[in-house]
């Protein structure tokens, strides 16, 4: 898949409307805890100022409503991007209002303006016609570098594209560099390539596991998803979290997998917990010896040393959601020891965005990972084989 490249368009003297993924995490306080996705859009950014031009800049941040709400407003990410970039960075008042218009029409070449939260306009979610034509209006040139939210049919990401043709739209450097990643990591990896897919439910990775079997040498399942395949199996899982309507599709993955030679590998201890809060009550057990009452939270140092084979020979890895609740300490210790492993690996490493780039970022291991994508649903969707909605108007005729 060729996309549109920044590069071979003519941005002198043009105002570049980029869309980007400031979505950041927030404490308390209204400061940015994590600035990875600013930081990763910084070299389109970059890119376009070094060619005489000016930039508009657009995201959301949070859930508002449609409406403004000042505890999404992007003052943070004015801020942070003033101290990135080295220069003034505009915020506008409000998105298409008056005084985004007023901005973008005194916008010289070299500078920088920032419109507030995409989503305080309904438009924007609902992918409105005359909402996409108004942020078309701000720019020359549309460049998409937000790959987190490639996968939303939404306005700034997909209905602003019918607005420019294939000269003056192309995608940006962030989003290029997760689309090859993914492209290369799907099509011809080198082998053995081992999936690591976790997370709560096998529900919502369902596509992406019957996608990836034809793919991969081994499967290593964990997380609550792994119980459906544990009770599938006829083991005694307590009152850890199950899909029961989803058992059929669990046994029919293990036996797709057997017929590819695809080896499968579930945990074989846990450890279990009497309730769901750091304050429970755990032990470590046997899949096999769930109490009823009991639930299972992590998987447990057999499991730990099960997956560590597995992935130790393994030249591509792609892990995509946690082994067990890895935000509260108690049940932390089997992500993280599993991610000590794949970062120690000399094999191509891509993180799946979303709680898998937390969990490495908690575990100070970024730096050894070949690659942590910026976005967790549009990655995995990526992962099920489809086309994102924003990827698909940028595709190279």
């Amino acid at each position: 898949m060729e996309l549109l490249n920044l590069k071979n368009i003519d941005l002198e003297g043009k105002r570049v409307f980029i869309r980007c993924d400031f979505n950041v995490p927030l404490d308390e306080f209204g400061n940015i805890t994590d600035d990875r996705r600013i930081r990763s859009a910084l070299a389109t950014i970059e890119y376009c100022l070094d060619n005489n031009a000016s930039v508009v800049l657009a995201s959301h941040l949070g859930r508002p409503k449609g409406k403004f709400d000042p505890k999404y407003s992007l003052k943070p990410i004015q801020k942070r991007l003033h101290s990135l970039l080295h220069l003034d960075v505009q915020l506008a008042k409000d998105v298409v209002g008056e005084d985004a218009k007023k901005k973008v029409a005194n916008l010289k070449i070299g500078e920088v303006l920032l419109l507030e939260n995409l989503r305080f306009e309904e438009g924007e979610t609902k992918n409105d016609p005359e909402f996409s034509k108004a942020l078309a209006n701000f720019g020359d040139i549309y460049v998409n570098d937000a790959f987190g939210v490639s996968h939303r049919n939404h306005s700034s990401v997909s209905g602003i594209t019918e607005y420019f043709d294939n000269q003056h739209k192309a995608a940006g450097f962030l989003l290029q560099k997760e689309i090859q990643f993914f492209s290369k990591l799907l099509n011809s990896p080198a082998r053995p390539f081992t999936a690591i897919v976790g997370g709560s439910k096998v529900s919502g990775k369902l596509e992406a596991l019957k996608n990836l079997l034809p793919k991969v040498d081994k499967l290593i399942i964990g997380g609550g998803m792994a119980f459906t395949f544990l009770k599938a199996l006829g083991e005694n899982i307590g009152k850890s979290i199950v899909e029961d309507h989803l058992i059929p599709e669990a046994l029919n993955i293990m036996e797709e997998a057997r017929k590819l030679g695809v080896k499968i590998y579930l945990p074989v201890d846990v450890v279990a917990s009497d309730g769901f809060s750091e304050n429970a009550n755990i032990k470590l057990v046997t899949v096999k010896d769930i109490p009823d009452n009991w639930m299972g939270l992590d998987i447990g140092p057999a499991s730990v040393k099960l997956f560590q084979l597995a992935i130790r020979d393994s030249q591509t890895i792609l892990w995509n959601g946690p082994m067990g609740v890895y935000e509260m300490e108690k049940f932390s210790r089997g992500s993280f020891k599993l991610a000590h492993t794949v970062a120690e690996t000399f094999a191509t490493t891509i993180i799946g965005g979303g709680d898998t780039a937390d969990l490495i970022k908690r575990t100070n291991l970024d730096e050894d990972m070949t690659f942590i994508s910026t976005g967790g649903g549009a990655s995995l969707e990526l992962i099920e084989g489809k086309v994102l909605p924003g990827v698909l108007p940028l595709i190279k005729e």
